[in-house]
């Protein structure tokens, strides 16, 4: 049975699907890779509604999400980590940003979409791509293909990185290290820490965001690179509110319960915010960015990847 194109299928009927597959992601039946797999299907089928703004909607409830899950971080924890791992984060985000330059050098690639690529490879995927394109002036072309290649990328990450952890033998606490480092966006390494297991999840989630604060001097330092303008910067305002979110929770324990419940409901709602991304994503577009950007975006991710598993699993004890 051939299924219906979109031009065949009523809108309202896509209206119908898609809302009543977004619930089905907010069950525990559904996992982060699953949720992907099917935004991506039903936006290859053309049976994605139009006439809403599915991007903002995203980026509202993962910041939403996120804020969410600071209520289940423990402070003491989330500042061990982060300090621990602090010259693994900085020397990370220095190596990306710097073989960047030398890559795109090499294969010949426009310098500022290379530039965005790196820095999304760098800090925190299409956050900080969308933070530092106004500051170096990029063009919505340039911006464009430097989240395409994020994405696709990303998506594959969900798939790769639990699979590769359980090989490697990683405990937890490694694997959320790793995905925090070597996973672009915040929604894909919450996405594959969460199906890793729950300290892997909130140790990804406090190292992931605290290498997304690096997004401020790095946007400010690529605006002077560039010649860009520094007052054109487009900042993640909902870390701050994470940080917040953890210290409501240290300073007033008596509210374990509600501060469980928002962290559960926080992971069932990243789940609904992959299918979205997922939604977003076809295989026309993929084709669109064309292959240099991929084969930049691959090394450099292949380079951070590498090199940080091996930190960790032999010199970050």
């Amino acid at each position: 049975m051939n299924l219906p194109s979109a031009s065949q299928l009523p809108n309202h009927y896509r209206k119908v699907i898609f809302i009543g597959t977004g619930l089905v992601c907010l069950t525990p039946f559904i996992s982060s890779p699953m949720a992907l797999v099917l935004g991506f299907t039903l936006a290859s089928l053309g049976w994605v509604p139009t006439q809403w703004n599915i991007v903002a909607l995203t980026k509202k409830l993962l910041s939403y999400s996120i804020i969410g899950l600071g209520f289940g971080i423990n402070l003491d924890a989330a500042i061990a980590a982060s300090t621990h791992n602090f010259g693994l984060i900085v020397g990370s985000i220095l190596f990306t940003l710097i073989l960047g330059v030398l890559l795109s050098r090499a294969l010949k690639f426009d310098p500022i979409t290379g530039h965005l690529i790196a820095s999304g490879t760098a800090i925190c995927g299409g956050s900080a791509i969308a933070a530092v394109a106004p500051a170096i002036n990029a063009r919505n072309d340039q911006a464009a293909t430097a989240l395409a290649c994020v994405f696709v990328l990303n998506s594959i990450a969900l798939f790769l990185f639990p699979v590769l952890g359980h090989l490697f033998n990683m405990s937890q606490y490694d694997f959320g290290v790793w995905s925090a480092i070597a996973i672009h966006d915040t929604s894909s390494v919450v996405g594959a820490a969460s199906a890793y297991g729950d300290e892997a999840l909130t140790t990804a989630t406090t190292i992931k965001l605290a290498r997304a604060l690096w997004i401020i001097p790095i946007a400010l330092v690529s605006a002077m690179l560039f010649g860009g303008d520094k007052r054109k910067l487009n900042l993640p305002y909902f870390i701050g509110f994470y940080c917040l979110a953890i210290a409501i929770a240290h300073a007033l324990p008596q509210f374990h319960s509600l501060y469980e419940g928002l962290f559960t409901a926080s992971k069932h709602t990243l789940v609904l915010c992959l299918f979205l991304i997922g939604s977003g994503i076809t295989v026309q577009k993929m084709r669109a960015s064309g292959a240099k950007p991929l084969i930049l975006g691959l090394m450099l991710w292949a380079a951070i990847g590498v090199t940080s598993l091996v930190y960790i699993l032999y010199f970050n004890q």
